[in-house]
Order: C-alpha cells, then sequence, then structure tokens
C-alpha cells in the first residue's frame, strides 16, 4: 500500500440543513401557465429546418402538408380534411413535449440571468474597469459588498461569501487563498473582509453563462444513444416508407385502390412515432432532473455515462463518514494516567487549527476539566504547527517539549531522541484503528527523557443509511469503492462497517488515477467525485467526474459535472437519475414498437377487408368501416403521444434490481402494455366516432 497521505479540506461550508431553492424551478410538469408559455415555441418548431432533425417527425410532417395539399383540392372531402388536422396535431404534440421540457430549463436560466449582473471590477493596480473587460490572469480586489466580477482563484486574503444567486443555499460559505476553497464565481458577493482573485475565464465564458447554454439546451447535442436510436427509428422510417410506396401497385391488381391520403395515414401509424416525438424531450428532461438537484452536468454524455456506471469510487471523510473527527478518549499507557495524557494534548492542539485539533481542546476540557488555554497566554513557548509534512503538531514551554500527531511522525520523533515506546503504545493504536478511529500518539520530552504518554482515539461516525445505500448500488450492479488516507487497519474497519466492496487506503492521487486505469480497463464506467486540485486527474480520467463547486477551478474545469451544493454523497442520486433516463428511454421504445404492431389489425384490415373478405378475420378490433378504422389509428396515435409526455418528462421510476428482472418488467409493462392500449384506445375512438352522423 502507498504510505503517503493526502490531506482534505474539510467540506465544512457544504450545505446541511433545508435548501432555500432560491434558483429551483417548481411547479407540476403540466401546469397551465407552462403549457401556455411552450405553445409558441411548439409552432415555430414547425420549421421544416427543426423538423429534420428528428427523422421520424419529419416524415410526419412531410404527411401533413401533402394531406393538406390533397384536401384543398378536393373541399368536401371531409375524411382528408380530418386526417389532416390529426396529422398535425401529431406534429404539433411532439413539439410541445420538447418545447415543455425546454421551458423548464429556459426558467432555470432566466433565473441565473438575474443573477449574472454587469459589475465594475477594481484592479489590483487600482484602476477600474468594466467587468467585461477583464482578461485571464488579472487581478481584482474585493470587498465586503462587492459582487465578484469574474471567476477566479482566491489569491490573497479570505472571506465570507454569499452563493444564493448560484447554489439557493442562503448561508454564506467561506473563500480562501489556497486549499480547496479558493474558486469564487462571478455573480456571487462578498459579505466579509477582503479578498485578492485572479480571473480565470475570458468574459462570455464564465461559470453562470455556461449554466445559462446548458440548462437552455442550447449547448445540448445528441448523446451516443440518442444517436444510435436516431439511426434505428430512421431506419425503420425508410421500411415502411419503401413498404407503402409499393403498396398501390399490390393492391391495384388485388383489387384495392386506397387513396394517397389512407397510405399517409397508413405510413404515420406504422412508424415509430410515439419514441420519435418524445426522444428530445427524455434527454432533456433527464438534464433537467440533475438542475432541479442543483447539479450542472456539461454534456448529455456524462448523464447517460451516469446510467451505466459499474464502479463508484467515494472519498471516505465527508461521504460515508460525518467528517471532521472529533477525539473520543484519552488512552494512557503503562505508567501514565489519562489526565496526563489529556493536559498534554491540549497543550500540543492550541497550535493545530484544524476541526481534530479543535476536539482535543474541547474534550480535555469537558472530561477532566481542563481550563481551556490559549497561545497568548503562553509568552514563551514555541509553537510548532501542524503540517501535512510532519504530521505533528506541538510546543516548547517551560523546559518540555509535547508533541501530538500520526502514530509514525511521533514514534520517529521520540526514536530520533534515544527515547522508547511503551510496549502497549503500538497495540492500543492497533485496537483504535480495528475499531476504524484514528490513533494520534502524545509525547514528552522532559528531565524523564522522551516517551510516549498515550494515544487519542479519533473517531468519525459513518452516516447513518450507507450500508442500506450501498446495498442498493450492489443490487444496481455498481461496485462501490472507497479512498481514504487512513491506514489500512483503519480503512478496512469503516468500509466493513459501511458496507463498501474495496477500499483503497493511504491514497494518493496517482494511486486513484491507477484504479480508474484499470477498472476502465476491464471494460467498467467509473465513477468519482473531488474538489482539489490534486483530484482534477482523476476527475477528468473518470468517466463521470463530478466536482465541488466549493472546490477549485482546476477540479471543475476537469469533471463533467459540477455540484452546487458540494454533496459528495450525491453521486448516489447521479448514477439513479442515469439509470433512470436510460431506462425511460428504453421503456418508451418498447412501448412504441409494440403500439405500432397493434395498430397493423386496424389498418390492414380496414384496407382490404372490403375486397377480400377473409381478411375480416384479421378485425379483431370489430371497428365499425374503413374511413373509421384508419381515423381511429390516427387519432390514437396523436393522443398517445400527449398522455405519455408526463411519463417522459418525469421519468420511468428506476428500482434497484438485476438487469435481467428489470428487462422481465419493462417488456411485461411496457411491451405487453404498448400491444394491449392500442386495441382499447383504438376501438374506443371507433366507438366516439359511430356517434357522430355521416361518419360510422
Amino acid at each position: 500500500m502507498p504510505t503517503t497521505t493526502p490531506t482534505r479540506a474539510p467540506h465544512h461550508d457544504a450545505p446541511t440543513g433545508p435548501r432555500t431553492g432560491a434558483t429551483r424551478v417548481r411547479g407540476g410538469l403540466f401546469d397551465a401557465g407552462q403549457l401556455v408559455r411552450s405553445l409558441p415555441d411548439a409552432v415555430r418548431k414547425l420549421d421544416p429546418r427543426v423538423m429534420v432533425k428528428s427523422p421520424v417527425m419529419f416524415v410526419v410532417w412531410a404527411g401533413s402538408v401533402l394531406t393538406t395539399l390533397l384536401s384543398v383540392t378536393d373541399p368536401g372531402d371531409w375524411f382528408g380534411w380530418t386526417v389532416s388536422a390529426w396529422l398535425w396535431l401529431t406534429v404539433l404534440f411532439a413539439n410541445l413535449a420538447e418545447a415543455v421540457a425546454e421551458g423548464r430549463g429556459k426558467a432555470q436560466a432566466d433565473t441565473l440571468r438575474r443573477a449574472r449582473t454587469d459589475t465594475v471590477a477594481r484592479r489590483a493596480d487600482g484602476t477600474v474597469v468594466p467587468g467585461t473587460e477583464l482578461r485571464i490572469g488579472d487581478l481584482v480586489v474585493c470587498e465586503a459588498g462587492d459582487v465578484i466580477p469574474g471567476d477566479g482563484d482566491v489569491v490573497e486574503g479570505v472571506a465570507s461569501v454569499d452563493e444564493s444567486a448560484i447554489t439557493g443555499e442562503s448561508a454564506p460559505v467561506i473563500r480562501e487563498s489556497g486549499g480547496d476553497r479558493s474558486a469564487v464565481t462571478g455573480g456571487t458577493k462578498v459579505l466579509s473582509d477582503r479578498i485578492v482573485v485572479r480571473i480565470t475565464t475570458r468574459p462570455g465564458e464564465t461559470f453562470i453563462d455556461r449554466m445559462i447554454g446548458l440548462v437552455e439546451g442550447a449547448a445540448r447535442q445528441k448523446t451516443p444513444n440518442e444517436v444510435a436510436l436516431n439511426i434505428l427509428l430512421a431506419a425503420l422510417t425508410v421500411v415502411f416508407l419503401l413498404a407503402c410506396a409499393t403498396l398501390p401497385p399490390f393492391a391495384g391488381y388485388a383489387g384495392a385502390e386506397p387513396t394517397m391520403v389512407v397510405l399517409v395515414a397508413l405510413l404515420v401509424c406504422l412508424i415509430p412515432t410515439t419514441i420519435g416525438a418524445l426522444l428530445s424531450a427524455i434527454g432533456i428532461a433527464g438534464m433537467d432532473r440533475l438542475v432541479q438537484r442543483n447539479v450542472l452536468a456539461m454534456s448529455g454524455r456524462a448523464v447517460e455515462a451516469a446510467g451505466d456506471v459499474s464502479t463508484l469510487l467515494l472519498d471516505k471523510t465527508g461521504t460515508i463518514t460525518l467528517g471532521n473527527r472529533k477525539a473520543a478518549e484519552f488512552v494512557p499507557v503503562h505508567g501514565t494516567t489519562a489526565a496526563e495524557v489529556a493536559d498534554a494534548a491540549q497543550l500540543s492542539s492550541l497550535a493545530d487549527e484544524t476541526p481534530e485539533g479543535r476536539s482535543v481542546v474541547i474534550l480535555a476540557k469537558e472530561q477532566y476539566g481542563l481550563r481551556e488555554r490559549h497561545r497568548g497566554e503562553l509568552a514563551h513557548a514555541q509553537w510548532i504547527d501542524f503540517t501535512a509534512q510532519t504530521r505533528m503538531s506541538g510546543v516548547d514551554v517551560d523546559g518540555k517539549r509535547i508533541r501530538k500527531g500520526a502514530a509514525g511522525s511521533v514514534t520517529a520523533w521520540v526514536h530520533e531522541r534515544g527515547g522508547t515506546v511503551a510496549a502497549d503504545a503500538g497495540s492500543v493504536a492497533q485496537r483504535i484503528s480495528e475499531a476504524g478511529g484514528t490513533p494520534l500518539l502524545v509525547a514528552v520530552e522532559d528531565d524523564r527523557g522522551p516517551r510516549v504518554l498515550g494515544v487519542v482515539h479519533l473517531k468519525d461516525v459513518v452516516k447513518h443509511g450507507m450500508r442500506e445505500r450501498f446495498a442498493e448500488l450492489r443490487r444496481m450492479g455498481i461496485r462501490t469503492v472507497m479512498i481514504t488516507g487512513d491506514n489500512p487497519l483503519t480503512a478496512k474497519a469503516v468500509a466493513d462497517e459501511a458496507g463498501v466492496d474495496d477500499f483503497l487506503a493511504e491514497a494518493t492521487p496517482e494511486d486513484k488515477m491507477a484504479l480508474i486505469k484499470r477498472e476502465q480497463a476491464g471494460g467498467r464506467l467509473v465513477a468519482m467525485t473531488g474538489d482539489g486540485t490534486n483530484d482534477a486527474p482523476a476527475l477528468a480520467q473518470a468517466d463521470v467526474g463530478v466536482a465541488m463547486n466549493t472546490g477549485t477551478s482546476a477540479a471543475k474545469e476537469a469533471g463533467n459535472m459540477v455540484d452546487l451544493d458540494s454533496d459528495p454523497t450525491k453521486l448516489i442520486e447521479i448514477v439513479g437519475i442515469g439509470k433512470q433516463l436510460l431506462i425511460t428511454r428504453g421503456a418508451l421504445t418498447t412501448f412504441s414498437i409494440a403500439n405500432d404492431v397493434a395498430k397493423y389489425f386496424a389498418i390492414i384490415p380496414a384496407l382490404f377487408a372490403a375486397v377480400h373478405p377473409g381478411l375480416d378475420k384479421l378485425n379483431i378490433m370489430q371497428l365499425s368501416s374503413p374511413d373509421s378504422a384508419i381515423l381511429s389509428a390516427v387519432i390514437f396515435n396523436a393522443l398517445v403521444i400527449v398522455a405519455l409526455v408526463p411519463l417522459a418528462l418525469k421519468g420511468v421510476r428506476y428500482r434497484p434490481v438485476s438487469a435481467d428482472r428489470m428487462l422481465r418488467r419493462n417488456l411485461a409493462v411496457y411491451g405487453l402494455g404498448g400491444l394491449v392500449a392500442p386495441f382499447l384506445g383504438i376501438k374506443l375512438v371507433d366507438l366516439l366516432i359511430t356517434l357522430v352522423p355521416g361518419i360510422g
């Protein structure tokens, strides 16, 4: 195993309470206002330059134009006018499904535009320029009350920043130079103190600009699965087009002469119109579901990849465990007392500003009544600050040297000074590690020589329900790997308690990268989260890289998703949304194809039963007349699109079951349902048509 332990900034500024939802677009999928706002867009999409992007719906559009022209030449043909009207409605319903899906994204974009204001930037050299004139590398000064003029990294200072315009979270966050919380976003507001920001993006390419383009759908390109499905649908359309084109000669030979209107109606009913109409809306809705959870996907490809993920890499601290490990116990070694360990640990922790160090001070005060001292009280003390390199903190005061830190570092410090480590120190540290905790050794050098006094037990609690969530992922066929900088014993204990499938201990950035490449070499798709610059290579290598919004600009540029809430556990939700997208597309494709099969029994008998009465046996639905049969099929073909739009936008509910069970379920529900629904629907429409005078 690697021996280097990477440092991480705790995610203490990630939202934990109820969200304000300032940037979320709420409301039902089919509220009246949304329909009214989307209708003009649906009409504008009737432009043939737009329709041609969907081969199936372009054929329906062309059929609508043709039947309209034929009806104009024969104004008294009520059948032709009725078929033409319903064909236009079919196209309009398809456009409306896409427009409603896009409308929700546009509403989100409008909210973001309000956050993007024209700001004035004060450069570090004292000059004041409009924010639009800033260039990459410019240094700008932002003080309390200033709106940050562009995306960048804090290079000097620390400040409290209001990011509610971006995340919807009202609680301010801390942004400071260095570490993993240095990135700031243009349009956010400084609430206190002063920072110097180095601009990292050009005007018009800021994070908000990218968000607006993506949620509006302007930058949404078809994913590989969508392209493949479009090719399949186009191929089926060509097959049925050729079949209908060659039908008149055969029909004439048989003694039947179908009109052009009937042939167009037959073609529209047989091609996969339903999925062709809903395909774009399904993809847009998948992106929108991520936006509603405050996750920005840089491409639809990333959302699809999330649905196919088979390996999930998760950090231990803050993701699987609560993070910010706290001191739980002072354990003395032979010859010392717990009170002595607590006193020395508290003194040495005054130079440790990490949450763990502060918890040691608090525990000593609570358990042994030791007053919390401050560095200023010990005027002659020499403080040893905690660093990632030494992995120790301490103090030299009153002729004593006290150190507290990682077991290996403290042991080496004692040995360097010729001291000895009590025999039970190692066994105590191992017991704590095996229990899932982290041992910190406390040592002192005084007139008795260098020696270890005892061990501080740091405890990190596994989040409630994590074992159940990982069990769900296992049922989904996803292997979970915990990544941690802890030693192997601690890592194994936490992994066993959380229920992950595997773990990588003492992980370095190189180790993460190597693990991802090994998984991908085995044909598996990998997802991971990260927030630091050291995570950027792994985020770029992963198939689904989710960067935290609190992280560095390098991490956000490397990932193909950004979580605005900076909640690492959301990766599990993202995988579920990706799977829901794929299942929805597959389920509605199955329904559409099964739907078309059932329509054969409505139209084919209607075309030939008069010439060949024997074909009337295929008229299972007992439709009243040929005209009624064809018209019923066309009307049902249009109405089923409207009926399925809510399902396309909401998505088919995903359940974590095996792939074969999921396939059987979808075939039973959507395959069988696609066969049965047209029989019931077309028959019902036929009964209603027969009530109209002059038709039945």
